[in-house]
């Protein structure tokens, strides 16, 4: 796992870096989260609603809407696909979110529609650290775990 400021960047996700989201392929489905940059840009989670199962979602739409003490904004998937489980964890506890964003901090798992054409379009392993390294030097980003 890459580390920038503090920031985690495991290098077997993908990423779009647009929406500070990860995705975690898992045959032909995969779970989406916020990364701790977007966590940390945001601040503590104060309130989190998930989409429910059986929902078709495109990509760049919202699976989710949360607020923090700073932010109040959609989690948006990268990737198109049906909600098939959603975190509920972290609508009872949002700042799951901020104190593990790539573990018990996900957000929902969708069954994919097309995986090829979405691992084309998102970050991964080294190339998803450099363009982060940019981000986070660029924003002068430090990451907080809450």
């Amino acid at each position: 796992m890459a580390k920038i400021n503090d920031c985690d960047i495991p290098e077997d996700l993908y990423y779009d870096g647009e929406h500070d989201v990860w995705v975690r392929f898992e045959g032909d489905t995969f779970v989406v989260g916020m990364t701790d940059i977007g966590q940390s840009l945001a601040g503590r989670f104060l309130y989190a609603h998930v989409k429910g199962a059986g929902k078709h979602v495109e990509a760049g739409k919202s699976i989710a809407t949360v607020e923090s003490s700073k932010w109040v904004g959609p989690v948006r998937t990268p990737v198109a696909g049906e909600i098939i489980a959603v975190n509920e964890k972290v609508e009872e506890d949002p700042s799951l979110i901020n104190k593990s964003p790539y573990n018990d901090g996900w957000i929902a798992r969708l069954k994919c529609d097309d995986m090829e054409t979405a691992k084309a379009k998102l970050l991964t392993g080294k190339a998803a650290v450099e363009a982060y390294r940019k981000k986070i030097e660029r924003e002068k980003i430090e990451c907080k775990k809450i």
